[in-house]
């Protein structure tokens, strides 16, 4: 099949590399020049949790019209960049294509369906899967337990079990399931548990788990994610959701949240698909969420300050 990744930072490049090991016809597409070339001159390189390995067929651009029609378009930007990708993607890669994104935090769907049929659009969960990039061409795999894959809409369709055997067949730990949609609400209560949190105390799930004023804050901002849940009647496989985010935590004390990472970097973070927007759905529903605002509007101003911008 041809395939093509848009956004080739580290978890793209794993997809990348493991799809076009396994015969696919592969395209990168990104904005980093020096990463592409790299690619073109030395291959692909991804070593860690997949072994250690350099691809030289696949084939990067910075240029998405280089590619042409696909059979299936991975979006692996940041939750702020799915907008625009699919806004580029949707002249080029054919009204047949099928465009699958695994992101943290909610909105993806909408994002994507602004530009290319809610039809041709699957979503998918990462559960246990880290990867950082060393360099340009060059990819670490930090972990991988499970990525979950389904259709916007719900069921096992035929074309989800085909994508389900493409990741399957490249070495991933992939599932289908019939309900992506109670997956990604219970990864984002999660998410909105340790991501703001964490970041505006600077610590580790485990320190922000052990500090007794900061889990306060941490739980009081997914009770109110919890509430918006319960009023949209999202089916969740839990009744108890303080025990549900504290077993998360408790099996991976070390970890910094991606968000964390990205303001150590000072660069932009997911903040408007996690803790951001729940005060949007908060709003709409009339459930009061101040947690997530105060949290929310405290990292958008250190984002402005990465920006050079005032709020």
């Amino acid at each position: 099949m041809k395939i093509v990744v848009i956004g080739v930072g580290a978890m793209g490049s794993i997809y990348a590399a493991l799809l076009a090991d396994a015969g696919h016809e592969v395209w990168a597409v990104d904005t980093w020049a020096d990463h592409v070339n790299a690619i073109n001159k030395y291959g692909l390189r991804v070593e860690g949790a997949s072994g250690d390995r350099t691809v030289t067929s696949v084939r990067a651009t910075t240029n998405i019209a280089d590619v042409g029609h696909c059979g299936l378009c991975l979006i692996a930007t940041k939750a702020s960049g799915v907008g625009p990708a699919s806004q580029a993607a949707a002249p080029i890669i054919g009204s047949d294509a099928l465009i699958l994104t695994i992101q943290n935090g909610l909105g993806a769907d909408e994002r994507i369906a602004k530009h290319i049929s809610s039809n041709n659009i699957l979503l998918g969960v990462a559960d246990g899967f880290g990867a950082s990039m060393k360099g340009p061409g060059h990819a670490h795999h930090n972990s991988m337990k499970l990525i979950r894959i389904g259709e916007v809409k719900g069921g096992l369709t035929n074309r989800l079990l085909e994508v389900e055997k493409i990741w399957q067949q490249a070495g991933f730990n992939a599932k289908a399931f019939e309900n992506i949609t109670q997956l990604i609400w219970e990864k984002f209560l999660c998410n909105v548990t340790f991501s703001a949190p964490c970041t505006i105390f600077n610590a580790t799930v485990g320190e922000l788990m052990a500090h007794p004023d900061h889990w306060a804050i941490a739980l009081g901002a997914m009770s109110e994610a919890y509430a918006i849940a319960k009023a949209k009647d999202v089916p969740l496989s839990f009744d108890d959701p303080k025990s549900y985010v504290s077993s998360f935590g408790a099996n991976m004390p070390n970890a910094r949240p991606s968000m964390l990472l990205d303001h150590m970097a000072s660069r932009p973070s997911e903040l408007d698909a996690i803790n951001g927007i729940v005060p949007a759905m908060g709003r709409e529903l009339h459930i009061a969420t101040p947690y997530n605002d105060m949290l929310t509007a405290i990292l958008r101003q250190r984002e402005a300050a990465f920006k050079g911008t005032i709020l």
